[in-house]
């Protein structure tokens, strides 16, 4: 039998909180769903999506975790500003996750207006927030069947 996830952390954008609070609601009442105990989620506030990736790295790096769930809201503008942070945000988790041999779910939200970003924290199965961190619970907990090698 595959042990439990020990660790979660979360870290999640203060930027757009009207919308990340809602991300972080739903991830950590899923987490609880899947048997993780509220102890057991560090939760790490930065400001904005762009920083997210490093955050997620630096607490992946500590090895307390095994997995990490990675929240924020960027919303279009009328600027390209969006595809900037966007981009570098995505490109940043993935990086940050092959480098670290630690899961981490992309539960970053990217939406061309506030009523898309409120559809998808709307509570349900389709919650954002929850779909990040049941997808970080299954990855930890198949790392742990698999052994990762980390010790």
């Amino acid at each position: 039998m595959a042990r439990q996830v020990v660790r979660i952390a979360i870290v999640v954008a203060r930027f757009n909180d009207f919308i990340t609070e809602r991300l972080l609601e739903g991830a950590t009442a899923a987490l609880a769903d899947a048997g993780v105990s509220g102890d057991a989620v560090e939760v790490l506030r930065v400001p904005g999506a762009f920083e997210v990736p490093m955050a997620a790295q630096r607490v992946a790096e500590t090895g307390r975790v095994e997995a990490v769930i990675c929240l924020g809201c960027l919303i279009r503008g009328a600027t390209p500003h969006f595809e900037y942070i966007a981009s570098a945000c995505a490109h940043g988790v993935t990086a940050a996750a092959a480098s670290t041999g630690v899961p981490m779910a992309f539960g970053v939200l990217t939406t061309n207006s506030a009523e898309e970003a409120l559809e998808r924290v709307a509570p349900g199965p389709a919650h954002k927030g929850r779909e990040a961190a049941e997808a970080a619970v299954e990855m930890a907990r198949l790392f742990a069947r698999l052994g990762d090698g980390r010790s």
